[in-house]
């Protein structure tokens, strides 16, 4: 899609970490540091334990505790290091599901898309299902009725049983998958409220579910005004996972299989950078171990033991955490402000709308926009990006594969600020400001 504009492009649609915030140097002071002992370089360089580089995972224990303040401090055994969110999707998949007898994949729309074709890979083609979000960010009610009529007919059918996968001591394979962003959401930015978390729990016990959430914007939070004073040491929300552990007896409750109905899929891809192709899943000790058993994993060993041994170097010593206090969190406040800014200014007054106003903590790297109607996002992003050289993602793109509930997304308008040049923001903002006005003139004419 050729621009005929001469000014330069403006990318709101890739969502990578600007190459002037990529940590280099704390990542080449950590390799030097770890690589030039042999106690560390000489196991970093063999096959790892099954669970993951164990000094990671205590570093991380430590460090996630700290953030997250949970009821009980975290343990190594209820975590796994992985080679990244995505790549452990899959092995969760591989361990905790059959294509049969799980009976569907319930994703909170609009959804991180990209995840859809990890499920369809996984045999979930044509059984993905989505969970429209209210101004909670999931809409609880709508969810445990679809399920209960989808447990209804399995139940008819006669599908009673895993067909496929073999029974196997360290795991289970589970009726149902929920998978959410819950905390700044890719791509509505919405963050679930504790309220709606403990439904969820409620819902995903009630059906045998297992709630997989991307936690991977977590700690990039800030004041949504800068003169806002609003502690930030901690989490604004318990995770999924956390309300997992404590809600009405928690994993060990009397009756429970000590499974849990819950993992947090977490990636240093968004504090460090993405080609790090390593992250952690965090569950029960017994979903933790079962986990590990991933058959790719007791191939060929734990994931990314290279880079996960430089990593420990960088979250023992405190420089990844002072990297995303004093470095990553005031850039992407500013980027936000920035362009939130510009869109009261700019797309506010054109009828642009913004979901949960009013919030005191904001983070993640996208804003969500619903166009006035009768504008519609495929055609603006077309628009956009051929007579003013500014891509953006069209909503409908975020739907849920093979759902009929993306008719839905057909306004809304993704905008991420994390990759663009800061001095380019603001202008790109305004261009988009200029193609609402001329559709909406052109509407009111036509």
């Amino acid at each position: 899609m050729a621009s005929t504009s001469p000014r330069p492009l403006i990318n709101f649609l890739l969502g990578w970490p600007s190459t002037s915030l990529l940590p280099a140097a704390v990542f080449r002071a950590a390799a030097n540091a770890s690589l030039s002992k042999s106690s560390i370089a000489e196991p970093a360089l063999l096959y790892g334990p099954d669970g993951g580089y164990e000094p990671l995972r205590e570093a991380l224990a430590t460090w996630l505790t700290s953030f997250y303040k949970p009821k009980a401090p975290i343990s190594s055994h209820q975590l796994c290091v992985t080679g990244g969110a995505s790549q452990n999707l899959a092995c969760i998949l591989q361990v905790y599901t059959d294509p049969l007898y799980t009976r569907n994949v319930w994703m909170v729309s609009p959804t991180y898309y990209l995840a859809c074709r990890i499920f369809e890979d996984s045999g979930f083609n044509g059984k993905l299902r989505s969970v429209p979000e209210d101004a909670g960010g999931v809409n609880i009610d709508y969810l445990r009725e679809a399920m209960s009529k989808s447990e209804n007919e399995a139940q008819r059918s006669g599908n009673n049983k895993p067909m496929i996968k073999p029974p196997r001591a360290w795991n289970k394979i589970y009726r149902h998958i929920i998978y959410a962003v819950p905390t700044f959401s890719n791509p509505s930015s919405k963050t679930m409220p504790l309220g709606h978390r403990e439904e969820l729990v409620r819902v995903a016990r009630e059906f045998d579910a297992l709630i997989i959430t991307d936690d991977v914007y977590d700690q990039l939070q800030w004041p949504a005004q800068e003169q806002d004073e609003v502690a930030l040491d901690r989490a604004i929300e318990p995770r999924v996972r956390d309300v997992d552990r404590y809600l009405e007896g928690g994993t060990e409750r009397t009756g429970a299989d000590g499974f849990g109905n819950s993992c947090s899929n977490g990636s240093f891809s968004k504090i460090v950078g993405p080609g790090c192709r390593t992250g952690w899943a965090e569950g029960s000790e017994k979903f933790a171990y079962g986990l590990s058993q991933c058959g790719s994993t007791r191939s060929g060993g734990a994931p990314s033991q290279v880079v996960a041994a430089i990593l420990t170097d960088s979250v023992e010593s405190g420089s990844l955490q002072e990297h995303i206090m004093g470095t990553l969190r005031p850039a992407y406040a500013r980027r936000y402000r920035l362009v939130i800014d510009a869109i009261q200014k700019t797309l506010v007054p054109l009828g642009i709308e913004l979901p949960q106003p009013g919030r005191s903590v904001i983070g993640g790297y996208f804003i969500w926009i619903q166009l006035p109607k009768p504008l519609l996002a495929s055609e603006f992003a077309v628009r956009s990006k051929e007579e003013h050289n500014v891509v953006v993602a069209p909503g409908p793109i975020f739907g849920v594969y093979g759902d009929e509930r993306e008719e839905e997304l057909k306004r809304a308008v993704r905008l991420c600020f994390s990759w663009e040049k800061e001095e380019l923001l603001v202008e790109g903002i305004e261009r988009l400001g200029t193609l609402v006005k001329g559709m909406l003139d052109a509407a009111r004419e036509g």
